[in-house]
């Protein structure tokens, strides 16, 4: 059976080239980069090698980037540690209702420990109101964490616009840039963001490492406590192999963004295009020009987005029902719910993303058994037999 795998937006396989800069640091490269003898001052070096090539990936300094564990402990570290770094000057936080649940349970946590958040709307297009975000702001606001990509429907939002109106009310700005590194082009300074979030695992690196760019200057407290690693910020050993590979794949993904972009939007407008010209009763969910370059979510009236997603994986085909790390939850998608797609069509919604490996003729596959597949269950289904299907 073939297999396609259409869920790049989850996690990426990592790449050969990178697999293979990684395996030496499990063996013979395996010193402790805090230990003063060679082998550990050589893996000093390369654990700063590798920083340099992640800093350059987002136009920033070496010195402003931290390892951590995942985007997830990213997103904690800059919410939790800018609202104790601030608390003396305020307790108010802005971020939007489609932020990931690594950003939200972090706000849910600081509203239980007496700090207001203000969770504002975006349209139907999943775009901030930049009106709305600065009529939200007041005299004790701290923070603005906004993401610069969606995780479910690519949407990208302004962020060079939101950080300008950070910097004009003097507040802290993170965006989770999570889904957006490697995707788009980013620079930091000319975006003005103070904090940046993002995962290897998303662009073709190892799982178990993250990073947080914090801007120079920002003393950020440190949210891991212990050793003096990455400049006494996080401590704990460096998964030197982790941070070598997460390296490695920055260094490619900042060589080939241009093709990368180029070749994934095509892929993506042509999978759109062919399904909604054979499929009727489709619609895409987001922006279709200010979305990452990989992303098709996509609503199937009168069937549950669940079975599809069953029906496609028996058939090969991996894709998603929205964000990866809520793919247990039945609880409809918060993303979608805020756009204002109605609950019933929610569960008909899929996410398909587009990678490095995907193939046009992988497309086509998986527009032959969706067009089967779709028939099959609006035949029994009792929504579309009384919309007359």
């Amino acid at each position: 059976m073939r297999r396609v795998y259409l869920d790049y937006s989850a996690t990426t396989p990592v790449k050969k080239i990178v697999l293979d800069e990684m395996i030496p640091y499990f063996t013979e490269k395996f010193g402790n980069p805090s230990s003063l003898y060679e082998l550990g001052a050589s893996a000093k070096t390369d654990l700063n090698i590798s920083r340099e090539k992640v800093a350059k990936l987002i136009g920033a300094s070496e010195r402003e980037i931290y390892f951590t564990s995942c985007g997830t402990e990213a997103d904690n570290w800059a919410v939790i540690g800018s609202a104790r770094l601030k608390k003396k000057y305020g307790n108010h936080i802005i971020t939007t209702k489609i932020e990931h649940h690594a950003i939200l349970h972090s706000c849910e946590y600081l509203e239980k420990n007496g700090y207001e958040v203000t969770y504002i709307g975006v349209d139907e297009k999943g775009i901030v109101n930049l009106k709305e975000l600065e009529d939200a702001i007041t005299s004790n606001t701290i923070l603005i964490s906004i993401m610069f990509a969606n995780n479910e429907i690519g949407t990208i939002q302004p962020i060079k616009e939101i950080g300008e109106i950070a910097k004009k009310h003097n507040i802290l700005f993170h965006t989770d840039a999570v889904q957006a590194v490697g995707n788009v082009d980013i620079n930091v300074k000319e975006l003005g963001v103070d904090m940046l979030s993002m995962s290897a695992h998303k662009i073709y690196g190892p799982k178990g490492i993250g990073a947080l760019y914090i801007r120079k200057g920002l003393i950020l407290p440190s949210y891991m406590n212990g050793g003096a690693q990455e400049n006494k910020r996080r401590a704990g050993t460096e998964n030197l192999a982790g941070i070598v590979g997460f390296g490695k794949a920055a260094e490619l993904a900042k060589e080939g963004l241009d093709e990368h972009i180029k070749k994934i939007t095509s892929l993506r407008n042509y999978f759109i295009k062919e399904v909604l010209d054979k499929i009727p009763n489709v619609y895409v969910n987001g922006d279709l020009e200010k979305r990452l370059p990989g992303n098709a979510n996509l609503t199937f009236e009168f069937i549950e987005g669940e079975a599809l997603l069953l029906y496609l994986d028996m058939n090969g085909i991996s894709v998603s029902t929205g964000s990866a790390c809520s793919s247990a939850s039945l609880v409809p998608s918060h993303v979608l719910d805020a756009i204002g797609i109605p609950v019933e069509k929610i569960h008909g919604s899929l996410r398909f993303s587009i990678g490095d490996f995907t193939t046009k003729e992988d497309l086509d596959y998986t527009v032959e058994v969706l067009i089967k597949v779709v028939d099959k269950l609006r035949s029994i289904s009792s929504v579309s037999n009384e919309k007359g299907w």
